[in-house]
């Protein structure tokens, strides 16, 4: 390893210690993707191997117009990139993934007017792949909206010059 890539993996490695840092990286990851940033998926919380989001209320989100309930594809969108999240940032530096394996039972239908939260724990990792947990719920975690367990492959480290897509 060359000095210069210690130096970036140092300055990584020091800026992700900052939980502000590490929050601001979180929601560039999500406007980094388009389709998250169109419907509204938002940071609220960012651990070592946790990532927390939400995704509030609105009536293009709607699947059900007579009962007024979130499409189920809004719940699985949320939790697929907020597990995604909780891989991508379960390394310092962060690694790209992309997902392997993801399966998600809906449980219920989100209560209508609520927002949608997501936590998510990149519970465990392998050389090449990062497995994931996670919970999706509007009033309380203990009573979840859907659950998922997914599966990530492991891309490698992000570039430190890189950093994350522009916002459009």
């Amino acid at each position: 390893m060359a000095a210069g890539e210690r130096l970036l993996g140092g300055a990584w490695w020091l800026l992700f210690g900052v939980p502000a840092v590490r929050r601001y990286f979180g929601g560039r990851f999500f406007d980094s993707i388009p389709h998250s940033r169109r419907m509204g998926l938002s940071v609220t919380g960012l651990g070592r191997r946790t990532f927390s989001a939400r995704v509030d209320y609105r009536d293009e989100l709607v699947g059900n117009p007579w009962r007024g309930t979130l499409h189920g594809g809004v719940v699985t969108t949320l939790i697929d990139q907020t597990s995604g999240a909780a891989a991508f940032f379960s390394r310092s530096p962060p690694e790209l993934v992309a997902t392997l394996d993801l399966r998600i039972d809906h449980l219920r239908a989100a209560e209508p007017g609520l927002p949608v939260h997501a936590r998510a724990e990149c519970y465990h990792l392998t050389r090449h792949v990062a497995f994931v947990r996670c919970t999706a719920y509007d009033r309380s975690e203990d009573d979840p909206v859907a659950t998922g367990v997914s599966a990530f492959m492991r891309n490698g480290s992000v570039p430190l010059r890189l950093g994350f897509g522009r916002r459009r």
